[in-house]
């Protein structure tokens, strides 16, 4: 066994040992989906960005680093604009303090609206827990020197976070991303300069790397770029400006204020992490370049050829500890939020009609969420099995809920005047027009752009752009034509409003 494998597996089984133990105070459905809405300013701010800082920065991110060279930093930037308009609205979601985001958009849209948007959830959360099991198969791979296959990989990584899941809940998720939110932090940052230093400095890259990698905007990669390659940036803000698993993390928080101050520490390391991980992904491919080209290292496995070939022994595991830790905190959050959404707004919400947690409903709810967890999971891994491209899968998950579910939710939170029969449209016609135009190369190839590509789009124009337009413009234009909503129902999520409405 070599000194990566020891050394994960010992990190691992640590956090096991801890899930285990924090999983004895999980008694009922506080414990389990926000645990006890009593975790603490410094928990809070690791536990927001092992939320958020997952595959899609070291894998996903990787990949559109290797093919796009610095354009690649429009994905980050899009979250980043994101994360500072959550920080002014942290607050406002600790207050309202209930589950899950449905229960903001049954309140101002009603029970369609809550139905449409846990649909959303499910479909896209599913497919974001599938490249952390993808990532897992990389990273088991590359730390084995191809001794686990990436499959093999995969079912190993498939095993550990469902089981994690299934066992502590949010009140385990919440301790084991301080640890991993540490390290996250402390090995990107360290390992960034030695990745640079391997990889020759910034005149080596030069010489190495395409002029196109050092481009705004790609033109090399591939589709209509000028458009693609924004848009990818804007999903992301998008899924965060909306995202159900970071709303359940601020209705955990003990106060609104301390959400409010996790959530601007959160913006600072959210920042520092995702464009380091960007600087190391760009300067591992011009040292991995001639690979690359030739096939024999995935463009999304930079970064973790990075950390076992580039660096020392122990900056790589440190490395290597950082991937895996971003694997097991997002595939916890995501496998997490998607159950809680079946069972608040679906199973308690109109099948049982029974919001009491007295002790013995409470521990029902709570081994039935386990269920679950194990079912969404095998789902996951059967999608991750089907994967082609990890950026691709992140960049439809992120739009489908993006412009499903984030434009309702914000205008619910923000604007007195949108209307319930607005959030609906919105709602069901940002999921329709989302699944119609990616389906819709395989009804018309020849609209394709580029053609045969199973991943280009509809006139060379990327999917998220008709359907947000879409999704806003029936927030606007419905609300103009429809009854406002009644100061009972806007009292609600305005409580210390005072003007007319």
């Amino acid at each position: 066994m070599n000194i990566y494998i020891f050394i994960i597996l010992l990190y691992l089984a640590g956090l096991t040992v801890m899930n285990l133990w924090k999983s004895r105070k999980v008694k009922d459905q506080d414990d389990m989906m926000v645990a006890g809405r009593s975790i603490p300013v410094t928990k809070m701010v690791f536990t927001l960005i092992c939320t958020w800082i997952g595959s899609g920065t070291f894998i996903a991110g990787a990949e559109f680093a290797a093919k796009a060279g610095w354009s690649a930093l429009w994905q980050p930037a899009g979250a980043w604009i994101g994360i500072i308009i959550i920080y002014f609205m942290a607050a406002k979601i600790r207050t309202f303090g209930q589950y899950t985001v449905g229960d903001i958009l049954e309140v101002r849209y009603g029970p369609v609206a809550r139905i449409f948007g846990a649909l959303a959830i499910i479909v896209s959360f599913t497919v974001i827990v599938s490249y952390q099991f993808k990532a897992g198969g990389y990273i088991l791979n590359t730390i084995s020197d191809g001794a686990i296959s990436i499959d093999q990989g995969m079912f190993m990584a498939f095993v550990f976070v469902t089981l994690f899941t299934a066992i502590g809940g949010m009140i385990a998720i919440a301790n084991t991303d301080l640890p991993n939110g540490i390290i996250i932090l402390c090995a990107t940052v360290l390992s960034t300069p030695l990745v640079m230093f391997a990889a020759g400095g910034w005149n080596k890259i030069k010489a190495v790397l395409p002029s196109s990698h050092f481009q705004v905007i790609s033109s090399e990669f591939g589709g209509t770029s000028y458009l693609k390659i924004p848009a990818i940036g804007l999903s992301g803000m998008l899924l965060l400006l909306g995202v159900q698993s970071m709303y359940q993390k601020f209705y955990s928080a003990r106060n609104p204020r301390e959400a409010k101050k996790a959530a601007g520490f959160w913006v600072l390391g959210t920042i520092v992490v995702e464009t380091v991980a960007i600087i190391m992904a760009v300067y591992a491919s011009a040292y991995f370049w001639q690979e690359l080209n030739n096939g024999t290292i995935d463009h999304a496995a930079v970064i973790i050829q990075a950390a076992k070939k580039m660096i020392p022994v122990p900056f790589g595991v440190l490395l290597l500890g950082a991937a895996t830790a971003v694997v097991v905190s997002t595939g916890m959050n995501y496998l997490l939020s998607p159950t809680t959404t079946i069972i608040h707004d679906f199973y308690q919400r109109f099948i049982i009609k029974d919001t009491q947690n007295n002790n013995n409903s409470g521990k029902k709810l709570v081994l039935l969420q386990k269920g679950l967890i194990i079912i969404a999971g095998i789902l996951a891994y059967l999608l991750a099995l089907k994967m082609q491209s990890v950026l691709e899968s992140a960049y439809f998950a992120y739009t489908i809920y993006g412009v499903a579910v984030t434009p309702a939710l914000i205008a619910a939170l923000a604007s007195k005047r949108v209307t319930k029969e607005a959030g609906i449209v919105s709602i069901i016609s940002g999921t329709v027009i989302t699944i119609f135009l990616k389906l819709a190369g395989s009804i018309w190839p020849s609209i394709m752009r580029p053609l045969a590509d199973p991943n280009a789009d509809p006139f060379g124009i990327p999917i998220i752009y008709p359907a947000l337009v879409v999704s806003v413009l029936s927030l606007i234009v419905v609300s103009l034509f429809t009854k406002p909503p009644s100061k009972e129902v806007l009292e609600k999520l305005f409580p210390d409003n005072k003007n007319k409405y």
